[in-house]
């Protein structure tokens, strides 16, 4: 068992790619502002083309996927768990390392949200934050399946997409604090959610209440609280490194917060409405959800069936 977890240690936290890593504009792919850009005007460009043509056909049933969504959950599930455990150990062992430069003024929970001024986004946590801004990209080809599925592109989807890769870039470029816990949280949810998503594309039973949203407000719930923390951390410590990228970011999240009540609360009024008719089934259809985008789709449903 202890051999074990030290080749953990090894291939997750020491080794030396890991150790040796630095964002870098020449050596990082996708590491340049105009690969951001176009990546992702590419990405609404495809998205609205690619609903544009089954409009265009007047397809009026789904594109039969067969088991490319399965796949894909089982994928980000599996890719999840590998950057919560990656950084987990990384974050661990970098305290290891660095507490000496930093122990007289902040604790070790401390520094997992306010860095100390003038860091480098080099090492075994950056490391991990790149694999993880990397895997933002494998989250897109939800929105194509959704596009095939559903024959419905949501704006608010395009726009939760692209947010979370910017945020994921500001992250790395700024050397932004805050971003260890943020991996941490969204990886971990997002390996239950993705998890619970293959669950139920292979035929398995769904939940009798809506899981996936669920998760994602107590995901956006858990984030707040930390900012808050960071803001109290940079005016009482002397300052976190990053703090004009997180500004950004915590208008980004607010938005997307905003954005996400609203159709939250408007599923649950229009759910009610429906549910003399749903009672004798209790049926919940929620394994598509996805922040925004599964709320809006949600909501879609509801009124297809009062139709």
């Amino acid at each position: 068992m202890g051999t074990m977890i030290q080749s953990f240690t090894y291939w997750l936290s020491e080794h030396p790619s890991i150790i040796g890593f630095r964002w870098s504009h020449t050596q990082s792919w996708g590491s340049t502002w105009s690969f951001l850009f176009t990546s992702i005007a590419a990405y609404i460009t495809l998205s609205v083309f690619l609903h544009l043509v089954l409009l265009l056909f007047r397809r009026r049933r789904p594109v039969p996927l067969g088991p490319i969504p399965a796949v894909h959950s089982l994928s980000m599930a599996l890719i999840s768990v590998l950057i919560f455990v990656g950084i987990l150990f990384s974050t661990a062992s970098e305290i290891r390392d660095t507490r000496w430069f930093w122990r007289r003024s902040k604790t070790p929970l401390q520094w997992l949200l306010c860095f100390p001024l003038g860091t480098r986004p080099s090492g075994r946590v950056f490391f991990w934050s790149y694999v993880f801004y990397l895997s933002r990209f494998l989250h897109l080809f939800r929105t194509f399946l959704s596009v095939l599925r559903r024959r419905k592109l949501s704006i608010f989807q395009l726009f939760n997409q692209s947010i979370l890769i910017c945020m994921s870039f500001l992250w790395l470029e700024f050397s932004q604090s805050f971003q260890v816990v943020g991996i941490l949280l969204t990886t971990l949810v997002y390996s239950v959610v993705y998890g619970y998503r293959f669950w139920t594309a292979i035929g398995l039973p769904s939940a009798c209440f809506p899981f996936v949203v669920n998760c994602h407000v107590l995901l956006l719930g858990c984030n707040l609280i930390c900012h808050v923390g960071v803001l109290l951390l940079h005016f009482m410590k002397g300052g976190c490194n990053g703090i004009g990228a997180w500004v950004f970011n915590s208008v980004l999240n607010g938005a997307i917060l905003l954005l996400f009540l609203n159709f939250y609360v408007k599923m649950h009024f229009r759910k009610r409405k429906v549910a003399v008719v749903e009672d004798e089934t209790s049926i919940h259809s929620c394994s598509a959800l996805e922040t925004l985008k599964e709320t809006h789709e949600e909501m879609e449903k509801i009124k297809e069936k009062n139709l």
